[in-house]
């Protein structure tokens, strides 16, 4: 699946969840699948509960938060010390 298509499995409407951006025929936010999985959720178990996911929501997930975050400048809070 190209980038494109995984793309497009992201969808952004203000009356659905609040314009949040969700996975395409879902109520599901790509920030709530995140959120599963930063907290240890496996993909297995989150296609397990959710049935209508295939694995390629989850990496449309990923993909679109990688893409959102690749302008994105930082700046440190704290300076390192030596």
């Amino acid at each position: 699946m190209t980038e494109r298509e995984l793309l497009e499995r992201i969808v952004l409407n203000p009356k659905v969840m609040m314009g949040k951006p969700v996975i395409k025929g879902t109520r599901l936010t790509v920030e709530y699948i995140l959120n599963l999985l930063a907290h240890g959720a496996t993909t297995a178990e989150i296609l397990e509960e959710y049935k209508g996911l295939v694995q390629e929501d989850i990496q449309a997930c990923l993909l679109f938060a990688t893409n959102s975050l690749a302008s994105t400048s930082f700046m440190p809070l704290l300076a390192e010390s030596a």
